[in-house]
């Protein structure tokens, strides 16, 4: 079985927990595209694990892997492993697998996309983790792979071929070229390399391979619909194709492959950084909902905006991802607030439209046509069945599920593994 996962919104819709949740149904968890601008927290019991780059099923049996449709920070990721491992969890190459052909990030894409962002007059709002700079080099041909990164010849040849570029590049940006050359940072690239050298492998050929010997595969997304780089709102999008189709082209798996693809839903919707937010909450509700939902980033602590349940937007990942299940996240968060309001559609140009305009600048102009639903009262943080939940709190779900025309799988009320649970 091979399943995908992607968030239906603008990322942060829960899928770390969703994927730690379901992971023990995998043998292997593979991440699929993004890098370390992306966030995923998991918690179970007491612990909290805040992550960038390793697949969420590592708490498990599965094996994960990163594919060659991510880029590589090895300074994040000797992190990551490091704050596992003082918590009692190593991950070492039996656990985890590099693909050979994943593009490395290096400290002149950090310069260069911050002095990037810095330069422009209409802020996109990136992480500056030097994520598109790393894919602008995998598309020109001048990336450095994660095989070269682990032979130190290759690597200092490759490096010193493109170093001319990016020291002009970032001059011309005003920034320090030495972050190209710096013999502090090829040494720790060099260590790094070494440290993660038993780490690679082909990940194409074990998913194709565990398919064919009948194992269950997940493939895991990072950020949301919205932010792809093609479907997204361009230019307010990141760097990478964040939709189910793209599993397949960057894991190399073919789309016949594909049984499952789960969405996953926020019960209302957040963004960060810059771009339009139809339904933003400029108010004390929307204060509300961002400090009950601990609605700061992950990656850089960047406080959400907050806004209501966005139809047309999720009708839209529904065409783009072709869902066959969706989990609904943080509806315990919705608690207490009466009515709550679903946008059905939009206003622009005095025409009403139920799917969103392809263009950013025209999403930018609708204003949302909302259905107002009762609210409830009381912590659902407890609940764990769907027959529990207040009858309000039912019917909104309900609600939802009919509107999307694809069935809600999994309803989460809370952090915790316990606190998701099948409809």
């Amino acid at each position: 079985m091979f399943t995908i996962i992607t968030g239906a919104q603008f990322g942060d819709e829960g899928k770390g927990k969703i994927v730690d949740l379901i992971s023990g149904k995998y043998d292997l968890v593979v991440r699929f595209q993004g890098g370390d601008n992306a966030g995923h927290t998991v918690k179970v019991g007491d612990s909290v694990y805040k992550l960038h780059l390793i697949p969420s099923g590592f708490l498990l049996d599965s094996r994960v892997l990163i594919g060659p449709g991510t880029v590589l920070n090895p300074q994040s990721l000797a992190q990551e492993l490091e704050m596992l491992a003082q918590g009692g969890i190593h991950i070492g190459p039996d656990k985890l697998g590099i693909d050979a052909k994943t593009s490395i990030i290096m400290p002149y894409h950090i310069e260069l996309d911050g002095l990037k962002e810095s330069s422009r007059s209409e802020k996109i709002g990136t992480t500056k983790k030097g994520i598109g700079f790393a894919y602008i080099d995998k598309v020109a041909r001048d990336e450095i792979s994660f095989s070269d990164l682990i032979d130190k010849a290759k690597f200092l040849s490759r490096l010193k071929e493109l170093a001319s570029q990016k020291e002009n590049s970032i001059k011309e940006l005003g920034g320090d070229p030495s972050v190209v050359m710096g013999s502090k940072l090829i040494d720790l690239y060099v260590s790094l390399g070494e440290k993660f050298a038993s780490y690679m492998t082909d990940v194409s050929l074990e998913i194709n391979r565990a398919l064919e010997e009948g194992k269950n595969v997940l493939a895991e997304g990072a950020q949301g619909t919205h932010l792809d780089v093609i479907h997204g709102t361009q230019k307010f999008v990141t760097s990478s194709c964040t939709i189910a189709g793209s599993a397949c082209s960057n894991l190399g798996v073919g789309p016949t492959k594909v049984d499952n693809v789960l969405g996953i839903v926020k019960a209302y919707i957040t963004r960060v950084g810059e771009g339009p937010l139809p339904t933003e909450l400029k108010d004390d509700l929307g204060k509300q909902i961002q400090q009950v939902g601990k609605e700061f980033g992950t990656t850089t602590g960047r406080a959400r905006r907050c806004g209501w349940f966005d139809l047309p937007l999720v009708k839209k990942a529904v065409f783009l991802n072709g869902y066959t299940e969706i989990a609904l996240t943080k509806l315990d968060v919705l608690s207490d607030i009466n009515p709550l309001k679903v946008c059905i559609g939009y206003e622009l140009n005095g025409e009403f439209k139920e799917y969103p305009p392809e263009l950013t600048a025209d999403l930018a102009q609708c204003v949302p046509v909302y259905e107002e639903l009762a609210g409830w009262s009381g912590d659902l943080t407890p609940v764990r069945q769907f027959s529990d939940l207040p009858d309000a709190a039912r019917k909104y779900v309900l609600y939802l599920e009919e509107k999307m025309g694809v069935p809600i799988e999994y309803i989460s009320v809370g952090p915790g593994r316990e606190q998701t649970f099948l409809k």
